[in-house]
């Protein structure tokens, strides 16, 4: 049986190869997002790990002059943001970002709204790139509740991984005596 194109080997997510790039949780959008309180949670929970753990964060933002600006939680999270007119954000110059963020980054967290439109445009477009794709599946929502599973199956049968938040954070980490266990565990045990 053959393996399609960019799908993750068996193993955990190397934290060392690894950015953040949370798509779209903009002040416009979220309202109308199914589940957003938990969706959003799960965004902010995952960014404040990855900073902890020296990963790079990269949020996204449609349209901003429509959309508004990525939700303050998650902003003050961020990197940096890079503002998109393509529902993939490769194409509005993701691949170099992620690559001035951490230069030979081959492994790719990704998660955002709406799940089944830009989020998976753009996991599409980094499988097509050659990375390893990780998607979020507890941290991306859409407007209708239907739609994130229909954009996971769509992603897995590409190629992509479908994790949750806590998959992540615990792959991340990889031991107890990682020097951070205490801070995240502390983080995840705060989400409840």
């Amino acid at each position: 049986m053959s393996t399609a194109p960019g799908r993750p080997k068996a193993g955990a997510i190397d934290a060392d190869a690894s950015a953040l790039v949370l798509v779209d949780y903009q002040a416009r959008l979220m309202p109308a997002i199914h589940d957003a309180a938990a969706v959003a949670a799960h965004a902010v929970l995952l960014a404040r790990a990855a900073r902890l753990l020296g990963i790079p964060v990269l949020g996204t933002e449609q349209n901003p002059a429509g959309l508004g600006p990525t939700v303050a939680p998650l902003r003050a999270e961020c990197d940096s943001v890079l503002a998109k007119t393509h529902f993939d954000a490769c194409a509005d110059g993701l691949l170099a970002a992620l690559d001035a963020a951490k230069p030979g980054c081959g492994e790719i967290v990704i998660a955002g709204c709406e799940a089944h439109v830009c989020m998976m445009q753009t996991a599409l477009g980094l499988l097509r790139a050659g990375k390893r794709v990780w998607v979020v599946a507890n941290a991306s929502g859409s407007r209708r509740a239907g739609d994130p599973a229909a954009a996971m199956a769509r992603l897995a049968w590409a190629g992509a991984g479908i994790v949750t938040h806590e998959m992540v954070l615990f792959e991340w980490l990889d031991d107890c005596r990682h020097p951070r266990f205490r801070e995240v565990l502390a983080l995840v045990k705060s989400a409840g």
